[in-house]
């Protein structure tokens, strides 16, 4: 199981396909319990026992028991007519949170990540998705094996690769994102059929792998409104 903290992000789940075990909450916020589906174990505790049981420095009234969810297998067809993330090595917590929560954003359902990908239930991923892990799927394969078997463009982030705003994406693909220091990996960039890169006028050598991937998921939505528009 995992933790799940702050009322936001316990409700989403609680409002999600995932099984919450319990949700331990303070009198402050009993009165919103009471609104929520009673199926669920609520168990009111004092703030002083949440400061102890939270991983936060300030606890935020509300702390869920959730389930973690048996790793679906990949059904190839799912990633059709849409774009799907590709994570390769990512560490940070925080990025790996903001990344979810940013797939979450534009509708991206689902990521794919390499097996040394940092663990999407770490409690620090967890808060920073914003509750946004509830509706994203995410899978730990062996990139090199599964990206092909996909059958899909694979665009990937390089330095080297194509300015970002002149690629036509098309209505479907993944794109690769790779590790915070090191970048994608060659045994991964061999797959990549198209590298992309988002060009910048100032002196500072990377971007932020979760700034670059907002950077990208919103020139592909881009894309998919221009073609709308046709």
């Amino acid at each position: 199981m995992f933790l799940v903290e702050g009322l936001k992000s316990v409700t989403e789940f609680l409002n999600s396909g995932y099984q919450v075990e319990a949700v331990y909450h303070t009198p402050l916020i009993a009165s919103k319990m009471l609104k929520l589906s009673q199926k669920i174990n609520f168990e009111e505790i004092s703030l002083n026992i949440l400061e102890k049981i939270s991983t936060l420095k300030t606890p935020q009234d509300a702390l869920a028991l959730v389930h973690i969810p048996q790793s679906p297998n990949l059904n190839y067809n799912n990633f059709r007519n849409k774009f799907t993330l590709v994570l390769d090595g990512v560490q940070d917590p925080g990025n790996m949170g903001t990344i979810i929560r940013t797939a979450d954003w534009f509708g991206i359902t689902d990521i794919i990540c390499s097996e040394d990908t940092v663990e999407a239930y770490n409690p620090k991923v967890v808060q920073a998705t914003m509750g946004s892990l509830s509706r994203v799927n995410v899978h730990y394969v062996d990139l090199v094996e599964t990206v092909p078997q996909l059958k899909l463009p694979v665009f990937g982030t390089l330095l080297e690769g194509e300015n970002i705003y002149d690629v036509p994406f098309g209505s479907e693909g993944l794109l690769v994102m790779g590790n915070e220091g090191n970048g994608i990996r060659p045994e991964i960039k061999a797959i990549i059929n198209k590298a992309i890169t988002i060009s910048g006028s100032g002196s500072t050598e990377s971007l932020n792998v979760a700034i670059a991937t907002a950077i990208c998921c919103s020139e592909i939505q881009r894309n998919k409104i221009l073609a709308g528009n046709k």
